[in-house]
């Protein structure tokens, strides 16, 4: 398994680094000019400067070169000294956003704790409420409970974001009046008072994108689990004495929980793409809307470091996923 693992981190970096081109010409290819906000009355000197300072009027290679190297060597460090309160880089060599002209890992590590409080929340409490309720579905097929379960979690999953979330506002914010409709970006959690109401305007958006995730990972759960009842391995169990619960929650949902780890895993960055629409609608202040509001204002440094950070969950999740299905099964060895 560790070698394994090893040859997969190996051969991450030349995907990445091809996928991290591909999003560089793609946006390169862009129309747009980041002077084009500039006021007329500045000469023309002036916006050269300005070009050559947000790096412009260097090739093609050099600054794709300069992105790459900014991303993976000194926005981690910025990151670290974010998260420890100390100055570790030095702080030179930045990823600087045309529409802020501040560097770029600043704002994100500013956004990812309301993204984090979102999506995170969301994402588990929609993997807690999928995993027993696939498993109830499939061992109580067509009761009553698999009806109601298959229908809600239908509705779930065709239902999209951006027609729940309004959905939820009008009813439990504008018509009980329970929850607040905005998500207070500005709130900050000291104690158990603000604690709570950190968790009561949560709870609106982690509902809509909690829904998604039932709905998907509770089918997929449902699926596996039905493929394996039937095999002759959990009806040697039953018949060597095992009780039901043993048969059914140790062999059948060991076996039936690899292919719902690839979902598990390759949904954490889709969330994050979901939480785009989300975020817009409950107006919280995270990477979704932070890149929605990059791409009106056609801030390239902005769009291509967040599309590429989307590249990297993707990778290293797939990544976790495939180390997770030797643990889940003894028979799959990768050395």
């Amino acid at each position: 398994m560790l070698t394994f693992t090893i040859r997969r981190l190996i051969l991450a970096v030349p995907t990445l680094l091809f996928i991290s081109l591909i999003i560089f010409l793609l946006l390169e290819l862009a129309p747009g000019d980041p002077m084009a906000q500039v006021p007329l009355t500045v000469p023309p000197d002036v916006k050269e400067k300005m070009r050559l300072a947000l790096g412009l009027g260097e090739p093609f290679h050099i600054r794709f070169w300069k992105w790459i190297v900014q991303f993976f060597w000194i926005e981690p460090q910025v990151f670290i000294d974010h998260l420890i309160g100390t100055s570790l880089s030095d702080g030179k060599l930045r990823v600087i956003s045309w529409q802020t002209r501040s560097p770029v890992m600043d704002i994100v590590v500013q956004r990812m704790p309301q993204t984090l409080w979102v999506v995170g929340m969301s994402y588990v409490v929609g993997v807690l409420i999928a995993l027993p309720i696939g498993i109830y579905s499939a061992y109580r097929q067509y009761s009553v409970f698999d009806q109601a379960g298959t229908f809600i979690t239908m509705v779930g999953y065709s239902i999209p974001p951006f027609f729940t979330g309004p959905l939820i506002i009008v009813i439990f914010s504008v018509q009980l009046g329970w929850f607040p409709s905005i998500y207070d970006t500005t709130h900050q959690v000291v104690d158990w008072a603000t604690f709570k109401v950190q968790l009561q305007q949560m709870i609106m958006p982690v509902m809509v994108l909690a829904l998604q995730t039932t709905a998907q990972i509770g089918r997929f759960m449902r699926a596996s689990m039905l493929d394996n009842l039937n095999q002759d391995y959990v009806r040697t169990a039953r018949a060597k004495g095992l009780s039901e619960a043993v048969v059914v929650m140790v062999h059948v949902l060991r076996n039936s929980m690899i292919p719902v780890v690839t979902v598990i895993a390759l949904g954490v960055p889709a969330i994050f793409g979901g939480a785009i629409i989300t975020e817009q609608v409950f107006k919280v202040n995270g990477i979704g809307q932070l890149l929605i509001t990059a791409i009106y204002a056609n801030d390239l440094p902005m769009v291509q470091t967040i599309t590429f950070m989307f590249a990297v969950l993707i990778v290293f999740f797939n990544l976790i996923a495939d180390v997770l299905y030797g643990i889940l099964d003894p028979r799959i060895r990768y050395d």
